[in-house]
């Protein structure tokens, strides 16, 4: 008996551990990117004076050294190699897969409108409504609307189910129970949007892409989920945002 509680304190513990440090790794990124785009300008070298290339470039250094300080310290420093199989990459995406995606995006937008609004009739002040602050704004060249969509439709779901339903859940997977784990990584990516609305709504979108690992073994389905949401999301904002007006 007191074996098996010294291992369970362990995995919460190591737990705890891996959401403090997907946390520090998904903070020090960004703020190495931010910070050598600073560096740079006071050394005379800057980023594309157009802000979407620009927003485009940092934002995917961020996400790669997110993922080098994920993997690569503890690799460097213990030789603890993280596989393949850890990070959800079992494979080529299957039929399975890609049928998937597109059918947890539908329960993703049923439960996540159900569940924002509950929460906006619960507590009183909350903002349902509050737009996400995305970076891109004022768009109006063709290329511009091009990155735009590279950095948010593509860039930004892999690196973001590479990061939290790859690397993190699947290492929480191994020392938590089921559910806590599908917990503790949506809540952690909830955390990092830094606005409660969208934190929630990603909240379900985290919840419904560990599911799918689950049933998968794979990040496959959960990416393409990912990328459905952010498509969709980048058509109502760029491409008709009449549709937003009411």
């Amino acid at each position: 008996m007191d074996v098996a509680v010294k291992q369970s304190g362990r995995s919460w513990r190591r737990a705890i551990l891996l959401l403090l440090w997907a946390l520090f790794a998904v903070l020090v990124g960004q703020i190495i990117a931010e910070l050598g785009v600073y560096l740079g300008s006071l050394a005379g070298i800057s980023l594309p004076l157009n802000p979407a290339v620009g927003l485009t470039i940092l934002s995917s250094v961020a996400y790669l050294l997110t993922l080098l300080i994920l993997i690569g310290v503890p690799w460097i420093l213990k030789k603890r190699a993280t596989t393949r199989k850890q990070l959800g990459f079992t494979g080529l995406p299957t039929w399975l897969d890609l049928g998937l995606g597109p059918a947890g995006y539908v329960i993703y937008a049923i439960i996540g409108n159900i569940v924002i609004k509950l929460i906006a009739a619960l507590i009183p002040g909350f903002d349902d409504a509050q737009a996400q602050d995305i970076g891109f704004q004022n768009l109006s060249m063709q290329y511009e609307y091009i990155f735009a969509f590279i950095t948010l439709v593509v860039v930004a779901p892999v690196a973001e189910e590479v990061v939290f339903r790859g690397y993190l859940y699947g290492r929480l997977r191994g020392h938590l129970p089921l559910w806590v784990a599908m917990v503790a990584t949506s809540a952690l990516f909830g955390l990092a949007h830094f606005q409660w609305n969208i934190a929630i709504d990603v909240f379900v979108l985290s919840m419904v892409a560990c599911s799918l690992r689950e049933v998968t073994g794979s990040i496959w389905a959960g990416i393409l989920l990912h990328m459905i949401k952010n498509g969709i999301a980048f058509y109502f904002l760029f491409i008709n945002p009449s549709f937003l007006v009411q």
